[in-house]
């Protein structure tokens, strides 16, 4: 893999590491680079995701942000030798469909959250595959994470930290005001989860999918997007398993 296409963010410290690695190799387009090369935070990466899914490459990240949990970390300059150790980590990103027509394709690698749009609560209804889950949940939203981003917002939010390889999604409450002790669930990523907003006119609801907001929601459907295989390089001391597998230790 000798062949680099790179992407950094606005920031300071990532224009800087720009300059140094344009001295050394060659930025080849996308479409003909065997590597997306991205530097910046985990915005910035997911962000980029999202922007090159449609080369079916495999990302590594340096980090140039604050926590870069999907990055690495900016050791050397040597990236032929760093990529030829770096370990794959395979995920698969959640799709949204039942949006508008211009959104043919709206996607989230870590979580889509459900957020109440005004003062009042939000109130929804959700149901996975044919089951349905709550009948009335009455609070300020509800996240659907991957595994990827389960130790991101979720947690934030006291759901559950899920293993890569698990299978599974969690659908985690935010601010539950009735059933106030409601947990959320777990649930098996082959599922399609509906979302319905329950009073549309009087309690209106947004859908954010990472970074994207979606606003004035009435009916919501969430899946993993079977065909789309993202890879992810990360330095074999420090693999996104790894990571996770600490922040379950962490959390106990």
């Amino acid at each position: 893999m000798k062949k680099f296409h790179f992407v950094f963010d606005k920031t300071l410290k990532s224009e800087n590491l720009k300059k140094k690695f344009f001295k050394i190799y060659k930025n080849h387009k996308a479409s003909m680079s065997d590597v997306i090369i991205v530097g910046g935070g985990d915005g910035f990466m997911l962000s980029s995701l999202k922007k090159y899914i449609k080369f079916r490459k495999p990302f590594y990240g340096i980090n140039c942000g604050t926590y870069g949990f999907l990055m690495n970390e900016n050791t050397s300059l040597n990236l032929y030798k760093k990529i030829k150790m770096a370990k794959k980590t395979f995920i698969k990103p959640l799709e949204v469909i039942g949006l508008k027509k211009k959104l043919k394709e709206l996607i989230a690698i870590n979580e889509v959250s459900i957020f109440r749009q005004s003062k009042q609560t939000a109130v929804v209804s959700i149901k996975a595959g044919k089951k349905t889950i709550i009948k009335k949940l009455v609070g300020d939203g509800v996240l659907i994470s991957t595994p990827a981003g389960s130790t991101a917002y979720n947690l934030s939010v006291d759901g559950p930290i899920l293993s890569l390889n698990s299978g599974k999604l969690a659908i985690t409450p935010i601010s539950p005001f009735r059933p106030r002790r409601w947990k959320g669930r777990i649930i098996s990523n082959n599922l399609t989860i509906k979302i319905k907003n329950l009073y549309p006119k009087k309690r209106p609801i947004a859908a954010v999918a990472d970074n994207v907001e979606i606003r004035n929601i009435n009916n919501l459907k969430i899946r993993v997007k079977k065909n789309i295989n993202i890879t992810l390089l990360h330095d074999p001391k420090k693999t996104l398993e790894k990571r996770i597998q600490k922040e379950k230790l962490r959390k106990k």
